[in-house]
């Protein structure tokens, strides 16, 4: 709202993406309010929150580093939209210096989404939500059947398990019972499950003792593998200890898991570069200009041992060999059917379900 009353917006941006501009505007000039109250409603002086304003409007490169207490919270989506939102509309995007910068909570949490491990998403980036994306992975992985809806986030699926929906689960690389909210819920979850499976490289945590099969995983320091960062950048994680006792890879136990179930044809992987080979290829299979997809590291596909243990930190999209970055949306396209930008209509509200007493 205040971008837009001093007239600090980009005429390109406004011209090129106009779609959902005019709502979006609309509402945040009738409910954003003015500096005053949202100083009031923020408890921030009125001089410091105009400051601020006057800093973000007359600074041209822009980044807005926000994290977990923006991601997290009850509208977190929204806030999120919101600062895209301020973004797009005054030209801090697609150029060096400038742009929204998400940190993540975790390490490797953007390596984590990229191969699918979440949830709601499909491997590569893929939508689970799209039908397309899913026919596209589907037939990638020439697989009988595949899920069309969300799975169980982490919260939710520990109250199923606690209710007996869920009558298995195999937990990696994380520690739940110290981890997540509520752990005395965590706790009665797992001892009530039917089969609960750990893989950790400690014998005895909070979670292990709940474990009817404990695995023993690989540490950091024997891990083989890559890990990607927050500005997108691929890093060859090379081990430096060899494995202790009988410690083996995440990959080769899910893979022996998935033979047992009789599927050895398609988890016959000989080794670490096969499995990120086959990433690779995923992220470009059916990715083109009609509808292009952001991730793309199909150039980086191809590679036997010998290349990938040789490979350098990269910036994706890396759609060819040897291409080189570039800063993505620099030419004013994004990743939408039509390559514009999207701008959401956002009301501003307070968290839900909770007075100031509740959470001061």
């Amino acid at each position: 709202s205040f971008l837009h009353q001093h007239g600090m917006v980009e005429t390109a941006v406004v011209e090129q993406h106009p779609t959902g501009l005019a709502r979006a505007m609309a509402i945040a000039d009738n409910t954003a309010g003015d500096v005053r109250s949202v100083a009031a409603q923020c408890k921030l002086q009125e001089s410091a929150l105009a400051e601020f304003y006057r800093l973000w409007a007359r600074t041209d490169r822009v980044i807005t580093a926000f994290s977990m207490g923006v991601n997290q919270s009850s509208a977190g989506t929204d806030k999120v939209n919101s600062i895209i939102n301020c973004h797009l509309l005054s030209g801090r995007i697609g150029k060096s210096g400038a742009g929204p910068f998400s940190i993540t909570g975790q390490p490797n949490a953007m390596g984590g989404r990229e191969v699918g491990g979440l949830s709601n998403m499909l491997a590569a980036h893929m939508d689970l939500d799209n039908a397309a994306h899913r026919d596209l992975v589907q037939g990638f992985w020439q697989s009988p059947v595949i899920a069309n809806r969300p799975g169980l986030k982490a919260v939710d699926l520990f109250e199923k398990i606690e209710a007996g929906t869920v009558k298995a689960v195999w937990i990696m690389a994380t520690n739940p019972v110290v981890s997540l909210p509520n752990a005395d819920q965590i706790k009665r979850a797992l001892a009530k499950c039917e089969l609960v499976v750990v893989s950790d490289v400690m014998a005895k945590t909070d979670t292990t003792a709940f474990a009817h099969v404990l695995l023993p995983a690989q540490g950091w320091g024997e891990k083989d593998g890559t890990v990607t960062n927050s500005e997108r950048c691929i890093s060859r994680l090379r081990a430096f200890l060899p494995p202790i006792g009988e410690a083996k890879p995440d990959w080769w136990a899910l893979a022996e898991v998935g033979k047992r179930l009789g599927h050895a044809e398609h988890f016959a992987w000989n080794g670490v570069h096969e499995v990120f080979d086959e990433h690779a290829r995923l992220s470009g299979h059916g990715n083109d200009e009609t509808t292009p997809r952001y991730f793309d590291i199909s150039g980086m596909a191809g590679l036997d041992r010998a290349g990938f243990d040789g490979i350098q930190p990269t910036r994706w999209p890396v759609a060819a060999a040897n291409q080189k970055s570039h800063e993505v949306f620099a030419d004013g396209r994004f990743y939408t059917p039509d390559r514009k930008a999207r701008f959401l209509a956002i009301k501003p509200r307070m968290p839900q379900h909770a007075t100031e007493e509740d959470y001061p």
